[in-house]
């Protein structure tokens, strides 16, 4: 099931600063598309690395909460971002897929690229699942009270 209208459909301050939009949002895929423009750039007129790394974290971990869904919420705990190519102006989009989802954590690889197909960046982030009480008790994963 894709949940991308749900996600487009969020009025969320951060999503509309980077200009995101999700064209699919999966258990095992997240795509987003998003503008590299002068609000995101570091004084030397280029896209801020900084922006790859919030596109790469925000894509991951909507693709991390679609999978653990009900059974608590999910945090980023690390985030790692290499630069290939720099860029002023231009559309980009960020495909997250996951390399591991355990019980606890989450890692997802993202790679952003151009409209040419040209690979801009690539980071993984590692996300914390972090279950509800509810979860826990049913996993075993808490003792019982004293």
């Amino acid at each position: 099931m894709n949940y991308a209208a749900d996600f487009n459909a969020v009025d969320n301050a951060f999503f509309n600063f980077l200009g995101l939009t999700f064209d699919e949002v999966t258990e095992k895929r997240a795509v987003a598309r998003w503008r590299a423009s002068a609000n995101l750039h570091q004084p030397a007129g280029i896209l801020n690395g900084g922006a790859y790394c919030t596109a790469h974290e925000t894509v991951a971990t909507v693709g991390a909460i679609v999978w653990f869904f009900d059974r608590g919420n999910v945090v980023g705990v690390s985030n790692t971002t290499d630069f290939f190519r720099s860029v002023s102006e231009g559309d980009l989009i960020s495909v997250a897929e996951p390399v591991h989802q355990g019980r606890l954590q989450q890692v997802w690889t993202v790679e952003t690229r151009d409209l040419s197909d040209r690979l801009m960046s690539r980071g993984q982030v590692r996300l914390q699942n972090l279950p509800s009480a509810t979860t826990l008790d049913q996993d075993g994963c808490r003792g019982t009270a004293s």
